[in-house]
């Protein structure tokens, strides 16, 4: 009866003690021999059931322990990937790296193997946590070269490149990379001035940080490479932002109202300039055609001189007449005098006689004429009925 029974111990069966260990010791070296291929229950000679044999157990451990060994020796097989490295330790001490594919090592405790991934990109965040969700101000908050306090958080990405320093010259990497990442921006931000942070030079300050993590990393034989290294926000601190986006602000519309001031200047300067050469010229052109003109006045004058000197009556009259021909090529009214007339003088408005009547005889010109404006408006008609009514009368005198 086993133990477990309900009823044991109870009426209603025909053993009422306790069970007897003999039995239970005989049951289990029989399902012992019956796991190895042995039927149980050996007896005496006289028919009386024994226990099992010396030699039965001891075949059964030994096949036991030999399954045990050979697992034990299969446990060393171990398959490295392309991108990975094998570092085999024999009593803790490293002693090979193994390239990919299969090998095989002493099973533990002899030897161990670690596996180190060469291509895996490891991030690691400064200033914040989870993507930016959660800041850290003790790490964000840094002092620039002006004497301001600024806000940034970076992400560093980097991958092993020597897994024996990775493993072995380093105790907690990332713990390693977050230390130097930090120092490196802090003194970096430290020589910068806030508006060369915020704007101008972030990509400079991104490059100068990476060469300076790398370098820190090396020094320390940490057997990490820096792959990239991101900006990821860069601001003033929360308390004074408000006031800091007024500032920004202003310096926008200073340099706004400068660029708008410098767009101005590009379109005056040019036309002034312009509208100056073009008046130089002008006054340069006008100086030699005076000169020219004083030059060939002077040349005429002494020509005429000499002229006047052979024949002064003709050389007198000839000038008169070239000096009304010009006076009176530049005037539209003439003075006519009319015979028989008495002293009545007519104004002719030449122009408008030649759009009316066309061409006719010319007239005897008064050299004393004088040009007067026409009346305007009502006078025009009858200046013209005039005008018609003095060239009839012309025509009939020579009759």
């Amino acid at each position: 009866m086993s133990l477990n029974d309900p009823q044991w111990g109870r009426g209603g069966g025909k053993n009422q003690g306790p069970p007897d260990i003999d039995e239970l010791m005989r049951n289990f070296s029989q399902k012992i021999n019956s796991l190895f291929g042995r039927k149980g229950g050996g007896g005496d000679k006289d028919g009386a059931p024994g226990g099992p044999g010396f030699a039965q157990v001891g075949g059964g451990a030994g096949i036991l322990v030999g399954l045990v060994f050979l697992v034990w020796l299969a446990s060393g097989f171990y398959i490295v990937d392309a991108s990975q490295r094998g570092m085999v330790l024999r009593f803790g001490k490293f002693i090979e790296e193994t390239h990919p594919g299969p090998h095989w090592h002493f099973p533990y405790p002899i030897e161990t193997a670690e596996i180190v991934n060469l291509s895996q990109v490891r991030t690691i965040e400064i200033g914040s946590r989870n993507g930016g969700k959660s800041k850290v101000p003790k790490e964000s908050l840094m002092l620039t070269d002006d004497a301001n306090i600024i806000d940034i958080q970076f992400a560093v990405q980097y991958v092993v490149k020597d897994p024996k320093d990775y493993l072995f010259e380093n105790r907690a990497p990332e713990e390693s990379v977050l230390q130097a990442a930090e120092t490196a921006i802090r003194e970096i931000v430290g020589k910068s001035t806030m508006d060369l942070v915020l704007y101008q030079g972030r990509a400079q300050i991104t490059s100068d940080a990476q060469k300076l993590m790398q370098d820190i990393l090396d020094r320390y034989r940490t057997g990490i490479s820096i792959s990239k290294v991101t900006m990821q926000n860069a601001q003033p601190p929360e308390q004074v932002q408000a006031a800091f986006d007024d500032a920004v602000k202003a310096g926008q519309d200073g340099e706004r109202q400068k660029n708008e001031g410098q767009a101005y200047s590009n379109d005056v300067v040019p036309k002034a300039e312009g509208a100056a050469a073009r008046l130089n010229e002008e006054a340069e052109g006008y100086k030699q055609r005076v000169i020219e003109r004083a030059e060939g006045d002077a040349s005429r004058f002494r020509q005429i001189v000499t002229e006047y000197n052979k024949a002064p009556g003709v050389t007198r009259d000839r000038l008169y007449i070239d000096a009304m021909q010009e006076i009176m090529s530049n005037t539209t009214k003439v003075l006519v005098d009319q015979k028989g007339g008495g002293n009545n003088l007519l104004y002719l408005p030449l122009d408008k006689l030649m759009q009316a009547t066309g061409p006719t005889r010319a007239a005897p010109v008064d050299a004393m004429s004088q040009p007067a404006d026409p009346s305007p408006g009502s006078e025009a008609a009858p200046a013209a009925s005039r005008s018609r009514e003095a060239l009839r009368s012309r025509e009939r005198e020579p009759r």
